[in-house]
């Protein structure tokens, strides 16, 4: 089984694409999707264009990311549903199911405790995929958590 794990954000957008071999991980590929400062919908249509690339090549059985809780600032709020709108609608282009799980879940899944800060879940990153070094920036090491999540969770037995 290989998942996308998707952290959404409208400047920078971590991605980590995870094969599950059994109960073995190995990471396939990750990096950061990056939009200048341009018109939202320029900047969306970015996004979009490189997350449809991004699932061409990696070809998951799932997408994964954190469910958006805001509280505090409604603009960012709304800047990263919009993101996370468009990669959505790359993965129902490519007929990928999303699943979505909060952020205790994915923090519970990698590290054993839903109250992890960020420098545990890339230390547990980068133990679980036998990574040589912690994934950088943070976006990413939270979208490879993510992905880790559902590869974890996920009942669909392993593919590859």
């Amino acid at each position: 089984m290989t998942v996308l794990g998707i952290d959404p954000g409208l400047e920078r957008l971590g991605y980590g694409a995870v094969a599950r071999e059994g109960s073995r991980l190995r990471a396939i590929e990750f990096g950061l999707i990056e939009t200048p400062k341009i018109e939202i919908g320029a900047r969306l249509a970015m996004i979009h264009e490189r997350t449809a690339g991004v699932i061409a090549r990696v070809s998951p059985d799932a997408v994964s990311t954190e469910r958006l809780l805001f509280s505090v600032n409604k603009k960012t709020a709304m800047d990263v549903a919009k993101a996370l709108g468009v990669v959505i609608l790359a993965a129902g282009q490519s007929q990928v199911e999303v699943f979505e799980y909060t952020p205790p879940e994915v923090k519970q899944s990698v590290v054993g405790n839903g109250a992890a800060d960020k420098r545990q879940i890339a230390f547990m990153v980068t133990r679980l995929l036998g990574l040589e070094k912690e994934p950088k920036p943070d976006d990413v090491a939270d979208a490879l958590a993510a992905a880790i999540c559902h590869a974890l969770r996920s009942r669909v037995p392993a593919l590859r």
